[in-house]
């Protein structure tokens, strides 16, 4: 079976948000920082097509998710969004609400098949699918300002919103999952510290900076292995124990055949750091 192309996405120019590729870190930043980075229909489709082509990238090794200024993502634009389907809705358009519906959980999927590793950046609001967006990436720092808030119960809706009735008890537990997401109260960053949503907190003028290194940090590890433990991570929750020991073990199999497995053993071997090369 032939192999599909591997692709760079140093040229990728996107309409709705900004994208940067630098040492093997691509950067996505949500760009509307007058209205706090709010998400629109076009800027939803772009963002799944963009993580679902990451498959293929050659010089994305780990992906920075951002908002620009001092909030992450606000949410859906409630006059571009909301407003659009409250008319769909008065005028019985029902399909069209599934298809809105179906579209924005597109978006997780894709996150979660990306096989880079998502580092979300998080500072100031961080609500409704913004807060989604943070839940759905696999690393997540965040400024001693920062608050996330899954607010669709607010505006009539359930909780249950692009996997967040699935994911979010994961990362937090049961039942700190169904208080906010009942309530769709802010959580301040010092309770998602210490909840397990966020990975750590640091000050909000070393936020980017810091956040960087990490994603720059996941590139120079092993792409591959990087891109099994993502998909393990996913693809176990829904297994048994003993059907995740034998999972494990053809994945670390996969990986045991891969050069960069040798390019570690050869440094340790000769006391140097290892040198990884993605294949």
């Amino acid at each position: 079976m032939a192999t599909a192309p591997r692709l760079s996405f140093a040229g990728y120019a996107p309409a709705h948000f900004r994208w940067a590729v630098a040492n093997g870190v691509g950067t996505i930043t949500l760009d509307r920082p007058e209205r706090k980075n709010p998400l629109t229909f076009e800027s939803y489709a772009e963002l799944t097509t963009l993580f679902r082509a990451l498959t293929q990238a050659s010089d994305v090794k780990a992906v920075l998710l951002t908002g620009a200024g001092d909030n992450f993502c606000s949410g859906g634009d409630v006059h571009e969004i909301i407003g659009p389907l409250v008319e769909a809705k008065n005028a019985g358009r029902m399909d069209e609400l599934l298809a809105f519906t179906r579209m924005t959980g597109g978006l997780v999927q894709a996150m979660r098949a990306c096989p880079q590793p998502i580092v979300a950046a998080v500072d100031g609001i961080c609500a409704g699918a913004g807060a989604i967006l943070a839940m759905a990436s696999d690393l997540r720092l965040a400024t001693t300002r920062a608050r996330v808030a899954f607010l669709f119960v607010r505006v009539g809706l359930s909780g249950a919103d692009m996997g967040a009735c699935a994911l979010l008890p994961r990362i937090i537990g049961q039942g700190r999952a169904a208080e906010l997401l009942y309530t769709g109260r802010f959580m301040h960053a010092e309770e998602g510290e210490r909840w397990g949503f966020f990975n750590r907190l640091v000050a909000p003028h070393s936020l980017a900076s810091d956040a960087l290194a990490l994603a720059r940090e996941l590139a120079d590890g092993p792409t591959v292995a990087h891109g099994v433990t993502k998909s393990c991570l996913h693809a176990e929750w829904g297994m048994s124990i003993d059907a995740a020991i034998e999972h494990e073990a053809q994945a670390q199999a996969v990986c045991m055949g891969t050069q960069d497995f040798e390019r570690a053993y050869r440094a340790f071997v000769q006391r140097e750091t290892p040198q990884f090369e993605g294949n």
